[in-house]
């Protein structure tokens, strides 16, 4: 029968369908082997005391129900553990003799303090109990007085208690997982949160620096607030080819329609791209590059370029003085990269989410920051080391 039009349809992988199968094999299997053991043993217990009633077709369907009863265990703990007690305690209490029935009741015991929450798996464990005692005052091969209590006790508190700790077990494993995924979680939100902070924000920061100037010369001089404008498109642009990728390369598949013309990764071979940005924005940028430009692990140089890149949209957003000098570093084990502007106004630093997205850049790839003023020349000076090979 098909479901309705308001009724989910249930779709198992194959996986889920062959554990499931594999499960109840495992059920069933158990339960046979309880069943045939009960069976197979009566003529050995049914001669180990003359006390006990000799078993007839009643003790045996007993002990069939009993073991057949655990097949559905898993399913539904707590009404097999309902019939096996009552079985057992049947058994028990007619005065047939003690055998591997009881095995029957530590394994539904079990079953019912692994699958259920541990109070009621308790409750249910201890009228189980109560009744499995009711023998003692009509089977004359019980022991007596509060010996007799011992045997049924321990058939009942030793699966119990392996059943409850392995439940402990498996929630902590559970927990443990869930906090790993949400820690996992957490780390990429705030990746992306930083990533997108670093395109949108430098992007912004250009755009409103042209808004600001294109307004303030829209009568004076119409010809350069043209000028301006065309830096917002082309800054915009930027910005929104970067963020494309960005959020592309997050996608399910990595690609989509239109995914071959995303901009590509930014490392440090689009400096040069970074600096003219930030002149048409209006801070002049001196670019020194020392050393002999090789190739960088990818981690190191995204993340090289995204300290750059906030810190001269802190230069355009924050500084008086439109100036900043960028020099960049290719150290034989490392690369180095500084940013310092003529700090005018000489304000306590105040790390935000940009200057703390950057420790946490640089700290992920094994680099150390340095961002501070420079009470010899008077410039605020942002200061990043990466190793890498030699």
């Amino acid at each position: 029968m098909s479901p309705g039009p308001g009724r989910p349809r249930t779709v198992r992988s194959p996986g889920r369908r062959w554990s499931a199968r594999r499960s109840l094999l495992a059920e069933t299997g158990l339960a046979v082997a309880l069943t045939l053991v009960g069976v197979l043993t009566v003529p050995y217990v049914d001669v180990v005391s003359a006390a006990d009633e000799s078993l007839d077709p009643l003790g045996i369907g007993l002990i069939v129900v009993a073991g057949l009863a655990t097949a559905a265990r898993r399913r539904r703990p707590v009404s097999v553990l309902a019939v096996v007690a009552v079985a057992a305690a049947s058994y028990l209490t007619i005065g047939y003799p003690y055998g591997p029935i009881m095995f029957s009741v530590a394994v539904a015991v079990y079953s019912v303090a692994r699958r259920c929450p541990p109070v009621p798996a308790a409750a249910w464990c201890l009228a189980v109990l109560a009744v499995l005692l009711l023998h003692l005052f009509t089977n004359n091969a019980a022991l007596p007085g509060l010996l007799g209590v011992f045997p049924a006790s321990a058939w009942v508190a030793v699966p119990f208690s392996l059943g409850l700790a392995r439940r402990l077990v498996v929630e902590a494993g559970v927990r443990e997982r869930a906090e790993t995924e949400r820690r996992l979680l957490d780390a990429e939100r705030l990746r992306l949160a930083q990533e997108v902070h670093d395109i949108v924000g430098h992007g912004l920061a250009a755009i409103r620096m042209q808004a600001d100037i294109a307004l303030h010369l829209r009568q004076s001089k119409p010809a350069q607030a043209l000028v301006a404008l065309e830096a917002i498109s082309r800054a915009s642009a930027d910005a929104l080819a970067e963020l494309r990728a960005t959020l592309a390369a997050i996608s399910p598949a990595g690609a989509g329609p239109g995914s071959g013309d995303r901009a590509p990764t930014p490392g440090l071979d689009r400096l040069e791209d970074l600096c003219e940005r930030v002149r048409a924005a209006g801070v002049s940028v001196d670019l020194v590059v020392q050393g002999q430009r090789r190739r960088l692990p990818p981690a190191v140089d995204v993340a090289a370029y995204r300290v750059l890149q906030e810190s001269l949209t802190n230069v355009v957003k924050h500084s008086a003085h439109p100036h900043a000098s960028v020099e960049v570093s290719y150290l034989p084990a490392a690369v180095a990269v500084t940013v310092a502007n003529q700090d005018v106004l000489g304000e306590p630093v105040v790390e935000g989410f940009g200057i703390s997205g950057m420790r946490r850049r640089v700290a992920h790839v094994g680099g150390d920051l340095t961002v501070g003023h420079d009470g010899h020349t008077g410039r605020f000076r942002v200061h990043a080391t990466f190793p890498v090979e030699a």
